[in-house]
């Protein structure tokens, strides 16, 4: 097995390793900020919780409407979130007045304020596609692709730019 070097964790285990050697390779040459930079040449303006929730509504309307309301979409610190995970989908349910009442909540990791938007709105589809499908099976990762069709190429990406993150390296 590959240890990638300089990297807090190794993003890419379980990959084929033909892609781990890619990883690798645009690790030791240098290149790796470079090749994000020249697929994700701008970052996204998104900072506040306030934005963050109308950037996920706006989402949810336009490939789930049927789909239960957002309750709340924030970012939130690491450790605060489940561990490894970038971003969480919380349903509750509440007996309120003899009512039950449902709670959709999103929190994002707070590493994504400095994201490529392709990234951002990469969390906020899979989070919103557990609205549909709790588990990641295929049909989740079909609703993720219809919502945004380069779902799976943004998603290795991220795990390139979390790998530069760990480098001590911001993209902007």
């Amino acid at each position: 097995m590959i240890q990638l070097p300089m990297t807090k964790r190794d993003y890419f285990e379980g990959y084929p390793q033909h892609i781990r050697d890619q990883v690798e390779q645009l690790i030791k040459s240098g290149n790796l900020k470079k090749h994000l930079l020249a697929k994700y040449p701008i970052g996204h303006q998104i900072n506040s919780d306030k934005q963050l929730y109308e950037y996920a509504n706006a989402l949810k309307q336009k490939y789930m409407k049927k789909s239960p309301q957002i309750d709340k979409v924030k970012y939130g610190k690491q450790k605060d979130l489940v561990i490894d995970a970038l971003g969480t989908h919380t349903f509750v349910s509440l007996n309120h007045g003899g009512k039950l009442k449902n709670k959709h909540e999103i929190r994002i990791a707070m590493s994504l304020k400095i994201a490529p938007k392709e990234m951002l709105e990469m969390l906020v589809v899979h989070e919103l596609a557990h609205f549909k499908e709790k588990d990641h099976n295929k049909a989740f990762y079909n609703l993720c692709e219809y919502m945004q069709p380069n779902y799976c190429e943004v998603e290795v990406d991220m795990l390139l730019f979390l790998t530069l993150l760990d480098q001590g390296e911001e993209l902007y």
